[in-house]
């Protein structure tokens, strides 16, 4: 719907309002001079009772919650008493008759305290009810959105990796592994590779290369070098002291290769002890 459609359906509304509280007003004067007001009370009785409807009414549409409800309870009770009220004058043509300034809203004496009793009361009610009406609505305060804070808490609570922060790849171990007692460069541990990624402005990405600090200081050796090496470190060694760890720590390497070496180099003494006694 667009705006003009909008604007005449709202002017329609005020006009078909306006006119039903016209037919309202005539009823409740005439109830309100049978009562015992007099002409200037009677005239303003329908804007006590009408018109706080249309204070609740607006103050439902700006309050939340308890408040809300309560404006809306009120609403349906003035609506309800003005119901009635309009009720009893149609069926009392006598309360038509501008003359009459007192008159019985009913036959009956209880049905006529009781109708007695809510005509007068409502003048008092709208004051009280008004009045909290329009202490609600000024003070009420605007719904806080938590919705920027949410989701900056969890940001917060992501980890680096949930944000989309890439890690600084780890160095895939090599062959040719250096023991952690020799090694003169301390493996890059984690948590210093979050600290920078976290401090940085923008995430990096990660490239795949890792850095010339984390790599092994010592080329990666094939076999026969290693076993070549191991002959010119152990060749004063005997056969006892020819273990994997002793030949590990020797050559720095992994215990993997230093066992290949182990078991070749028991194997060469093997045949030439053989040799030497054949």
């Amino acid at each position: 719907m667009n705006r003009k459609a909008k604007t005449l359906l709202v002017l329609a509304l005020v006009v078909v309002v306006g006119m039903a509280f016209r037919v309202s007003w005539n009823a409740l004067r005439d109830v309100a001079r049978a009562i015992g007001a007099d002409d200037t009370a009677a005239t303003l009785y329908p804007f006590v009772v009408d018109g706080l409807m249309a204070l609740a009414l607006v103050a439902a549409l700006v309050l939340t919650d308890d408040a809300r409800r309560f404006a809306l309870r009120v609403l349906a009770s003035y609506t309800l008493a003005s119901l009635v009220l309009n009720y009893v004058h149609g069926l009392l043509p006598e309360l038509h008759e501008h003359s009459v300034d007192w008159t019985r809203l009913a036959d009956w004496d209880p049905a006529n305290w009781a109708l007695v009793l809510l005509a007068t009361s409502l003048p008092v009610g709208s004051i009280y009810f008004g009045s909290d009406l329009v202490a609600k609505v000024l003070h009420q305060q605007p719904p806080v959105d938590h919705s920027d804070d949410k989701s900056t808490q969890t940001d917060v609570n992501q980890s680096i990796f949930d944000q989309g922060v890439p890690l600084v790849e780890q160095p895939e171990p090599t062959g040719d592994v250096v023991s952690s007692s020799a090694d003169p460069v301390a493996p890059i541990g984690v948590r210093p590779q979050i600290a920078v990624a976290a401090e940085s402005p923008r995430p990096r990405r990660a490239t795949g290369r890792v850095a010339v600090a984390a790599r092994s200081s010592r080329p990666v050796r094939t076999d026969v070098e290693l076993l070549a090496e191991a002959r010119s470190l152990t060749e004063s060694w005997p056969v006892e002291k020819l273990t994997g760890e002793g030949i590990r720590k020797a050559l720095r390497t992994s215990p993997a290769k230093a066992r290949v070496v182990r078991e070749a180099l028991k194997a060469e003494r093997e045949r030439d002890a053989v040799a030497v006694a054949g």
